[in-house]
């Protein structure tokens, strides 16, 4: 039988959010402005990120410089990582997201603390070596098979600043099993194939939690916190 991940294919994937409105309630999946889901998610973030703050101490002479992986249409920029970074470059593939990103994102770009724009996807973004002090995935390494997510993780802890940290913010399977999903063409993995994903990838996890206060019919949703093993 096909592991999950087999049927990951990244035209489908791009092709399905295309055609999503490019707003919160779209790149949300319909649980936008109307519902708790987007001022309960920064509010776990933010709640997450603080608590580690103790563990992400600046080294000298780097500035905060952030990450957003799958950014969408930069909400999770807008919201939330501005507050902790200093500047922040995006990572998305989908163009009417990137679009409406540009629009989202204009008053940070005024301040001078927005980044670069990468219009790819995970899977052919190259990061700079040493440049981040964080990198924040969240809501869509679904898209990316377990031998290539390994891959992408292995690029973005080279990419990390002394003392950097990846943040991943996932929905979990509650089965303990991978879900195929047909509709965006990602998979949702169990916590047990992350921790073992992260592993591959010479990543130590150095704190998680779950999300609280979502809808009860979504997946349970987990922060991981990780750092590069040698670290």
């Amino acid at each position: 039988m096909d592991k999950p991940d087999a049927h990951i294919n990244y035209e489908d994937a791009v092709d399905y959010w295309t055609s999503v409105p490019a707003t919160v309630d779209g790149v949300l999946g319909g649980y936008g402005e109307g519902t708790i889901v987007p001022t309960m998610d920064v509010m776990g973030s933010n709640h997450f990120l603080r608590k580690l703050k103790s563990r992400m101490i600046v080294a000298d002479n780097h500035k905060k410089v952030g990450c957003d992986i799958g950014a969408g249409i930069g909400r999770v920029t807008r919201d939330m990582l501005q507050k902790h970074c200093d500047v922040v470059d995006l990572v998305e593939p989908v163009k009417p997201f990137v679009d409406q990103m540009e629009v989202e994102l204009a008053p940070l770009a005024k301040e001078g603390r927005l980044g670069q724009i990468y219009a790819v996807g995970m899977q052919d973004w190259v990061p700079e070596e040493g440049k981040y002090w964080l990198i924040w995935c969240q809501w869509c390494v679904g898209h990316l098979p377990d031998v290539e997510l390994v891959q992408f993780f292995e690029r973005c802890k080279k990419a990390l600043q002394p003392n950097g940290t990846i943040v991943v913010k996932e929905n979990n399977t509650q089965t303990g099993e991978d879900d195929f999903d047909a509709t965006d063409s990602s998979v949702t993995r169990s916590d047990d194939k992350f921790k073992l994903l992260f592993e591959k990838a010479g990543l130590k996890l150095i704190a998680t939690e779950r999300q609280k206060g979502l809808p009860k019919e979504l997946y349970p949703v987990r922060l991981y916190a990780l750092k590069p093993l040698q670290s």
